[in-house]
């Protein structure tokens, strides 16, 4: 039987996340810098990737990485997504990092698990694992074509990106134009990216390099997202015991207790689901099927425990001052990031034979 509980190991990794996270990435000033032209956090990434070499957990040692497995990655992002840290993590220390390890190229990965070098798979964040995926034209050993939907592009120094001739080519980011879009989660902003002759340096094939690289984004979301839908809770009965009303706290009404035993309920199993998706990327054991099914469930409780969240703080919880509204913007955006829960319950179906009449 697989063991789902934290070890000590990822409990302590958990606390030192957590408190880096508490110096770099507060709430007054997540929300500054979504205000700003700048809104990744760079800062806050060096000190995740090079002070504390998470950048490379993924990537074996012999290459230069930790040589860790996805469990101890979901702890940094469980973290992560306590935070809403404007970080490119997922895009780069998993995404990027998974196409790389598909393709075998040496040189990138070490770049990519120093922290020094930022990757981002050029592929629509909404893309489902095995879903079709927008290539960009090869002409005379130039690459042509625009890409939508890149998250992170802004910040990437590299960008993996696939071509019409089955190849994904590493392209510098200096080479295309970068616009960005209007993201609704100002934490992880979304970019167009266009490529007019840009010089690329085929990796490998990019069929199977997107697809790993997609279901390890898809899986390990799931514990970002429970993260997100913990903090919510937390912050949400921590206010609730504070609030008074007709002399005595707001928390005390049945009502309310109801609404977050429920809400506990539902973030107990998406810890369950979370986990399982992330071990089963570690041992490689029913993969697409355990991140098919924490994908399925994830994203409506992130997004209930925000909803709850926002309702539940009333007055407050609708300022801009207050960070509940980067945890709704971020747990809406995640619904529908690396397929949505339709498309998840849809592959499920398929592994399982399980189709609709």
């Amino acid at each position: 039987m697989t063991d789902l509980l934290y070890s000590e190991e990822e409990e302590a990794l958990r606390s030192a996340v957590r408190d880096l996270l508490a110096d770099h990435c507060d709430a007054p000033g997540v929300i500054a810098r979504t205000e700003s032209d700048a809104p990744h956090d760079l800062a806050a990434w060096k000190a995740l990737a090079d002070g504390m070499g998470l950048a490379g957990l993924l990537i074996p040692e012999a290459q230069g990485g930790q040589g860790a497995t996805h469990r101890e990655v979901a702890v940094v992002l469980e973290e992560l997504g306590r935070a809403v840290a404007p970080v490119p993590y997922l895009t780069s220390a998993v995404v990027a990092t998974e196409a790389l390890l598909a393709c075998g190229d040496q040189d990138l990965l070490g770049r990519l698990a120093s922290g020094r070098t930022i990757g981002a798979l050029a592929v629509g964040l909404h893309t489902a694992p095995g879903a079709a995926f927008t290539a960009v034209r090869v002409e005379g050993g130039a690459l042509h074509g625009e890409l939508t939907g890149i998250a992170d592009a802004a910040a990437a120094d590299v960008l993996l990106v696939p071509a019409e001739d089955g190849g994904l080519y590493a392209v510098d980011a200096d080479a295309v134009t970068v616009t960005p879009q209007v993201s609704f989660d100002l934490t992880r902003p979304l970019a167009t990216v266009t490529l007019a002759g840009a010089a690329g340096r085929r990796l490998g094939d990019a069929g199977p390099a997107v697809r790993r690289a997609l279901r390890a984004g898809a899986g390990l979301l799931a514990s970002e997202q429970l993260g997100l839908a913990d903090w919510t809770l937390t912050e949400t009965v921590r206010y609730l015991k504070e609030r008074k009303q007709f002399n005595r706290p707001v928390g005390g009404f049945q009502a309310l207790k109801h609404r977050l035993a429920q809400l506990w309920l539902e973030v107990v199993n998406l810890r369950a689901a979370a986990r399982g998706a992330a071990d089963a990327l570690a041992t490689g054991e029913d993969a697409d099927i355990a991140v098919a099914v924490a994908q399925a469930y994830a994203a409506g409780v992130a997004v209930h425990a925000a909803e709850e969240a926002l309702q539940l703080h009333a007055g407050i919880g609708m300022t801009w001052e207050h960070p509940v509204h980067l945890y709704l913007k971020r747990a809406k955006a995640d619904s529908i990031a690396y397929g949505t829960a339709g498309a998840h319950r849809a592959a499920v179906a398929e592994l399982v034979d399980l189709r609709a009449p």
